[in-house]
């Protein structure tokens, strides 16, 4: 899969297909860059989420799950019980997974841990920018995973972090803008490196 035309006029890689709401999250959110300890939670909890599932299927509860969890306030959801837990369960609106939900409780309480030694989630996040490569052709030119996204996994379960592989911490790498892997002839790509270009690191 490569760059496909929009009905729009606008030339976009392919992998939203023609679903409006997918379109919208490739073109205003993926790829751009994040320094926001809550968003980053937030897609970091998602993504252990969408394991197993597709990320349009996430997207799609997004809204539920944020008011499930507490608009993903690390300190609240850190705080979250055994009658969370059951809760959450019975919330039809989210993906009812007590290990991914019970994951997303603990990594909260992990990630306090790692805000108080290291300043913030995303001073941590972006400790892991690699050099930026040139664009990708095709979506099969697109690694599953990386040098810095093994590290990433290995230090955050080295932490007691859960659902963090290299696969789901690269998919939440290029999420959140610190890849740039929209494809060579994507209108989208030159505004995501402009943003990268301004963009303040954090730590």
């Amino acid at each position: 899969m490569g760059v496909m035309m929009g009905e729009d006029g606008v030339a976009r890689c392919g992998w939203p297909g023609a679903d409006a709401e997918y379109i919208r999250y490739h073109d205003e959110e993926w790829g751009r860059p994040v320094a926001e300890d809550r968003r980053l939670f937030e897609k970091l909890c998602l993504e252990g989420f969408q394991s197993g599932l597709s990320w349009l299927t996430i997207l799609r509860k997004r809204d539920n799950f944020r008011a499930a969890f507490a608009s993903f306030e690390i300190e609240k959801v850190a705080r979250f019980g055994a009658k969370d837990v059951e809760r959450l369960l019975g919330d039809a609106g989210i993906i009812r997974h007590r290990g991914k939900i019970e994951a997303s409780i603990n990594n909260a309480k992990k990630a306090l841990d790692l805000i108080e030694e290291k300043g913030s989630l995303a001073g941590f996040i972006w400790s892991f920018e690699e050099k930026p490569t040139p664009a990708p052709g095709s979506m099969k030119s697109v690694p599953a995973k990386t040098g810095a996204s093994e590290a990433m996994a290995k230090d955050l379960k080295k932490r007691g972090f859960r659902f963090v592989g290299p696969t789901t911490a690269y998919a939440f790498l290029q999420s959140m803008g610190v890849v740039n892997d929209h494809l060579e002839g994507c209108a989208h790509r030159a505004e995501c490196e402009a943003d990268r270009a301004t963009f303040k690191r954090p730590g």
